[in-house]
Parts: structure tokens; sequence; C-alpha cells
């Protein structure tokens, strides 16, 4: 009888804290400034690094697990495809603010550009990505985001030698049912269907919203994700200091950005006080 070759099992996905550092934790967003080439874009990229470092160095101290950057001031965003420029900038910003804290470090890279969000990521040594569109498809605003970048994505992630199961490998958490998208193109699909994909093509952890930044994200939703994968679950918006202690209890994580800033405005720039509370409530309800 021949040999039969070794059955491939199911990637085990590590907890929370193996990625993160901790568990239940927290992530603050580092919204950095708009990025060259961008509309609004006004600082050169020393000064959106040094920016973005400050920032970091705050938010590390003040407490957070890890911290998220991301190019939100680039709207209106370019769907899936970033122009050199960007990842330019983007990874000197993540580099430099990488030498600058010790904390877990992640990037995001609007609308979608998963890709170019995973070569920043392993250029700057960080632990993880958020990717939009991973699996299905939807209609964002920034338009159609036709195809799921698993599959590319993944082939990349083995290219650049960072899919390994121990700390050299960049985690990809992955929005689902995301939020400023219409999701009528997979109406017959649940939350639970995608979280369900997600698991089963490979991503790292699911993170879940409200149907726009600052919008709470249902606990519901949460506990469907939960119940449906045995992936990490993230809340990715609208989480606050009052609700923070109710959200970690539904998820194994919390990515926080506008209840960080200035009249609660993710705009603005931090607010100290609101940090502090933010963190305290965290920690001790």
């Amino acid at each position: 009888m021949m040999d039969q070759p070794p059955m491939t099992k199911p990637y085990q996905p590590r907890p929370i804290a193996a990625i993160l550092g901790a568990p239940r934790a927290i992530v603050a967003m580092v919204h950095l400034l708009p990025l060259p080439g961008s509309p609004r874009a006004a600082h050169t990229p020393r000064e959106i690094a040094a920016h973005a470092v400050a920032e970091a160095k705050a938010l590390a101290a003040a407490g957070f697990d890890a911290i998220l950057l991301e190019n939100m001031h680039d709207a209106p965003y370019l769907p899936r495809a970033v122009g050199p420029e960007v990842v330019a900038a983007f990874t000197r910003a993540a580099c430099e603010v990488r030498a600058a804290v010790s904390v877990p470090l992640g990037v995001q890279v609007l609308a979608g550009a998963n890709e170019a969000a995973l070569a920043v990521a392993v250029a700057a040594e960080c632990a993880f990505i958020r990717a939009e569109g991973f699996v299905f498809a939807s209609v964002a605003d920034e338009g159609l985001l036709a195809e799921a970048s698993a599959g590319p994505l993944l082939r990349l992630r083995r290219a650049l030698g960072a899919d390994g199961l121990d700390a050299g490998r960049v985690a990809i958490f992955c929005d689902i049912k995301k939020k400023h998208s219409a999701h009528a193109l997979t109406a017959d699909t649940s939350l639970a269907d995608h979280a369900h994909a997600a698991e089963f093509f490979g991503a790292d952890g699911v993170v879940v919203t409200g149907n726009a930044t600052g919008v709470a994200t249902p606990i519901s939703d949460l506990s469907a994700a939960r119940k449906s994968c045995a992936l990490p679950v993230l809340a990715g918006s609208g989480a606050t200091a009052s609700s923070v202690r109710e959200v970690l209890s539904a998820a194994d994580a919390v990515i926080v950005g506008s209840d960080l800033k200035v009249d609660g405005r993710w705009w603005n720039p931090l607010d100290p006080a609101r940090v502090e509370r933010f963190v305290r409530a965290a920690r001790n309800g």
C-alpha cells in the first residue's frame, strides 16, 4: 500500500495575548497626518513620522497594549491600490514608531490596500495588520470592493516569510460586514457566515464594527462572531470609557480612536484626560 501524504491540519489561531501582548487587549489608533499625494497633504514625511511617534509614545505610556497606525486623514480613499508615495511615507512613520515604543504595532492602509499594509508591516517589524475585504465583496463609500483579498494576501505573506506560527508572524485581523459599506451583495449571508469564512480562509482574528467610525459595535454582533468561529474577536468602533468594560466582556480586544481625542472627534488631537479615563475604565471598570 502506498504511503499516504501527511494531512494538512487547519490553522490553529493564536490567543490574542500572543499577538497584542495581553488578554482583553486595548488597542489605540494613531491617525497619521495626511500622506503625500492625498487631497489634504500638507506635511513632509519627517513631520508625519514625528507626529505619529509623539502620539504613539503618549498612548503607550498611558497603558495601551498595542497601537494601530492608519491613514484616516487621506480621505477620499483609493480602493485597494495606493501609490508608492503612500507606502514610502507610511513605512517611514511605522519604522520610527517601532523604534520609539515597545508595544505591538499594527498597520491599516485605507481603503482595503491590504497588500500595501502587509509590506509596511514586514518592513517595520509590526505584529499585525487590519484588513478590509478579506472575505466577500462589499460596496464601500470609496467604491466596489469586488474581490476578496484573502488569496493574494496570504500568498504574499508566505512569499515575504511573515507567516510562521511564532512571534515573527504578521497577524491578519479582518473586518467582517465592515463599517462605511453597503452589504446588499451579501444580504443572504449573516455576520456569523462571514466570521466562519474568515476563519476558513486563514485570518488571525475578526474585527466587528458599528456602521461608521465612532458608532458603537453591537454586543450582539460580537457574540455572534464569537459563537461562529474560534478566532479572536475585536471590537473595531465606537468604544468609550463608559462602554469599554461591557465591550471587553464580549470581545478579546477593542480598538479605539475617537474617544481618545478632543471632544471625541477622531480628527482632533489626543486629549490626555480622555486617554487616561479610557485606560482606567478598561483596567478597573
